[in-house]
């Protein structure tokens, strides 16, 4: 395999070789959970030398792409471990570590993208679109109530069932059910008041101060898959993120 020719435009041989990786886990040829080849196998397959793989896997698993493993290896992550299940998660108790989440199902419908979503999701206007709500409750308090919209064609079959028998995970299911896996995401946060609707589910009265976060997630490739809004009660939570 020729790596340049993974892109008719000039890049560095090692940012090929990420590509090329890349398109591997996106054909699903390295799954969720499993180990890749080792930098000397990608060096031989590849026909590059074992330090242009490595400085390939190492920008990969600084995106968090890949994981390396002291003594075991690189592997790709999985959503599916328990301790992954808050890996996007940035609303946290002030005084505690987060022990347990919980997440229950409000509904799940069809929906058509109105302009701002399908440009936001890559989509024409009125494509369909798959509606989740949901309610999560950290260590035992209910805190947030958010509302995830995905492309209806990207997964089909997705519905309340689906997200009953997977306990509400989405990222879970996402990758187990539809074997897509969210890789990164873009966030925006601005303080609103609760409302009728959210007051009630969150235990607010309509006129209490929210944080709302707006999230688009990403796919392998940059592919936007999903956009996401949570109403957070941040009376004893906060949003916390490490800037690096």
């Amino acid at each position: 395999m020729k790596p340049e020719a993974a892109s008719p435009a000039y890049q560095p041989l090692y940012r090929q070789i990420k590509l090329l990786i890349t398109e591997g886990l996106e054909s699903g040829q390295w799954k969720p959970g499993q180990s890749i080849p080792s930098e000397l196998e990608l060096a031989k397959r590849f026909n590059v030398s074992q330090g242009t793989v490595r400085k390939a896997v190492a920008e990969l698993a600084q995106e968090n792409v890949l994981v390396r493993r002291q003594g075991r290896g690189t592997f790709v992550p999985s959503h599916a471990h328990e301790r992954a299940q808050a890996a996007f998660l940035r609303i946290t108790p002030d005084n505690a570590p987060i022990h347990a989440i919980h997440a229950e199902l409000v509904d799940c419908c069809r929906v058509k993208a109105d302009e701002r979503s399908a440009r936001q999701l890559d989509l024409d206007p009125g494509a369909s679109l798959i509606r989740v709500r949901r309610l999560l409750s950290i260590n035992g308090r209910r805190v947030i109530c958010e509302e995830a919209r995905v492309p209806a064609g990207l997964f089909k079959g997705l519905d309340a069932a689906v997200l009953e028998s997977h306990r509400c995970m989405l990222y879970s299911i996402y990758e187990s059910v539809f074997q897509i896996r969210i890789v990164a995401a873009e966030e925006r946060l601005k303080a609103l008041l609760a409302g009728a609707e959210i007051g009630d589910f969150l235990g607010l009265a309509p006129d209490a101060p929210v944080l709302a976060v707006e999230r688009v997630a990403y796919t392998y490739g940059r592919r936007p898959v999903e956009l996401r809004r949570g109403f957070c009660n941040s009376a004893d939570h906060h949003y916390a993120n490490i800037i690096s």
